[in-house]
């Protein structure tokens, strides 16, 4: 294989750097992204630091470890090849990983190994010829509108002025599942946001912004919170949602708030993205047209929408199964 001009030792933290600085400032990602990415080419050159290492003849050979911290901290790009970027999908493929993950990590390692090559650390792009599994067509995990109701109940049913983040809690599950948002926008959100009109504004995946309409449950949800939020939030909080601390309120507690509210109120466990699956799928059981779903849940492709309709049709069949004579 011939090398790229920045080939053999690369310092890893460098390079984490500068493939961090492409996807923020070139491409725009979202921090959420970001990270996802970084994970996946943290993973594949430690992956790489245990299995890569060849002789003269190109048999593999053991990583030779040393006490010094610039080779524990450097890799050898320019011995990279097709044959290590299946062996490390491979690697999740024996842990026991879906379909759905495994392309996943396809997709990113392409993403990599496109800018490695771009940017003169390798002379090929080794995984552009990469043919990921495809993902598992499985149906979205959704809660009918009688579990969605009574979760949300139960939320009103809680929420108390004497302890705000009960009220907090409440206006962000109506929010989640009013506007169909994803956890990571719902905690971007900043108090400007909202308008008057029930709307809120919404900074999506790629920094595109859309305008994203809720219903009155979530205008009272919202306003009885906004009463109590000072008590929550610290000086100078810019955040709709903030945290016991006073700070920006993080996607994983908030994660764990709908897992904890599904269980306490006996509805199946979801989490977040369920419930923005949910509002989708009812968008549609109501009349909705594809486009206008696509335009709210902020979807670039039309095609990732269509995945609902999957989801009303087995409803559909299981509907008339129970109920028609003839089924």
């Amino acid at each position: 294989m011939s090398m790229g001009k920045k080939a053999s030792q690369v310092d890893i933290g460098q390079l984490l750097g500068a493939y961090e600085r492409e996807l923020r400032l070139r491409r725009g990602l979202s921090d959420l992204t970001i990270r996802a990415y970084l994970y996946e080419a943290r993973s594949f050159l430690s992956f790489l630091r245990r299995q890569l290492g060849e002789d003269a003849t190109g048999a593999r050979v053991r990583e030779q470890r040393s006490d010094t911290t610039e080779q524990e901290e450097s890799i050898d790009l320019s011995l990279l090849e097709l044959a290590d970027v299946r062996a490390w999908i491979a690697e999740y493929g024996r842990e026991g990983q879906k379909r759905s993950s495994l392309a996943r990590h396809g997709a990113s390692i392409r993403t990599f190994s496109s800018w490695l090559f771009r940017s003169g650390y390798t002379g090929d792009d080794v995984a552009a010829r990469l043919v990921s599994p495809r993902p598992d067509n499985e149906l979205p995990h959704i809660l009918t509108q009688d579990q969605v109701r009574t979760l949300l109940a139960y939320a009103h049913e809680i929420a108390d002025e004497k302890v705000p983040i009960t009220l907090r809690n409440c206006a962000a599950l109506e929010l989640l599942y009013a506007s169909g948002i994803r956890v990571s926008e719902l905690c971007s959100l900043n108090v400007d946001a909202l308008h008057p009109d029930s709307t809120v504004r919404v900074l999506g995946k790629g920094n595109k912004e859309r305008i994203v309409p809720y219903g009155r449950p979530a205008l009272r949800a919202l306003s009885a919170y906004m009463v109590v939020r000072s008590q929550l939030a610290k000086a100078g909080e810019n955040a709709l949602f903030v945290g016991v601390r006073g700070g920006r309120l993080d996607p994983r507690q908030m994660r764990e708030v709908v897992h904890r509210y599904a269980r306490l109120a006996g509805v199946p466990d979801i989490s977040p993205h369920d419930l923005r699956h949910s509002a989708a799928t009812h968008l549609l059981e109501g009349g909705s047209d594809l486009r206008t779903v696509q335009e709210i849940l902020g979807h670039s492709s039309l095609a990732t929408t269509q995945r609902y309709t999957h989801v009303s049709a087995e409803r559909l069949r299981a509907a008339f199964a129970q109920a028609h004579p003839r089924a």
